[in-house]
């Protein structure tokens, strides 16, 4: 391996140290600000440590062949040295910002939800129930009052024909006991029943 092909090795395992520390201080900060289980940390610190060494082997591949040398721990070293003294803090506050921002957005886009569809929909449904109620009411005394006015009328009308009514209502129960008319009415009233039963209530 020639001279430039180390240095070319050595910077890139110096950047991949840099990743390295950033990628570990984010999720750090977003494990923190999410109030994540405390359980859950060492699960993640694994899976971090997996996928840091997959990617870095898979860098060093690219760059050497895979071939593992001294320089490439120095170089990663280094990289994550420069990384916790210069830029940790930096990162830190940039996800913190990010984070806020994020959670802002999200509470404006509530928001705007809340007030074009959340609050007209429950406008809608009080005026609906208001009109609902006010029709029913108005129903109501509307026919109270058509009851009022007709009952004279139909009293006079089963006076007036009562003399019919009474005749014609004694020779149609002798053939209604004769028929069994109640009774077969009654069977029948049964039977829809448990039809209904057997259809609709499985």
């Amino acid at each position: 391996m020639t001279l430039n092909m180390q240095w070319l090795t050595m910077a890139v395992m110096l950047l991949s140290g840099l990743g390295m520390g950033t990628v570990f201080d984010g999720y750090r900060v977003v494990t923190n600000e999410l109030k994540l289980p405390r359980w859950w940390l060492p699960v993640l610190d694994v899976v971090y440590w997996m996928a840091a060494a997959l990617i870095v082997f898979r860098v060093l591949y690219a760059s050497n062949n895979g071939e593992v040398r001294a320089y490439v721990f120095i170089g990663l070293a280094i990289g994550m040295v420069i990384y916790y003294f210069f830029f940790s803090s930096i990162v830190i506050q940039v996800v913190k910002w990010i984070i806020g921002a994020v959670r802002k957005l999200i509470q404006i886009v509530l928001k705007c939800l809340d007030i074009l569809i959340v609050k007209p929909i429950l406008l809608l449904y009080k005026l609906v129930k208001v009109i609902l109620a006010f029709g029913s009411a108005l129903t109501i005394f509307t026919l109270k009052i058509v009851i009022q006015l007709v009952r004279p009328f139909w009293k006079l009308f089963v006076w007036m024909a009562g003399p019919v009514i009474r005749p014609l209502g004694r020779w149609l129960s002798r053939y209604a006991a004769k028929w069994q008319l109640v009774g077969k009415l009654r069977g029948f009233g049964q039977r829809i029943a448990r039809l209904w039963s057997k259809w609709f209530r499985r």
